[in-house]
């Protein structure tokens, strides 16, 4: 997984796998869902970042226990 914040065009990108997009759905204003041509989930893009996500540039990562 590969995330990328693009100051510039203030648009945070989540990749979850590196593959071609062959549809993409508008699933709220702003938010846009990539999908391969197997209809899995690649990516999803969210535009105007800034005003939308809390310190878009900042990232925290964590992975829960597993369940045991």
């Amino acid at each position: 997984m590969k995330i990328v914040y693009d100051r510039e065009t203030d648009t945070l990108t989540i990749v979850f796998a590196e593959a071609d997009v062959f549809e993409s759905d508008e699933d709220k204003p702003g938010v846009i869902l990539d999908y391969d041509a197997s209809g899995k989930l690649v990516s999803i893009e969210i535009l105007d970042a800034s005003k939308r996500v809390t310190l878009p540039s900042r990232i925290e990562y964590e992975v829960a226990p597993a369940a045991g």
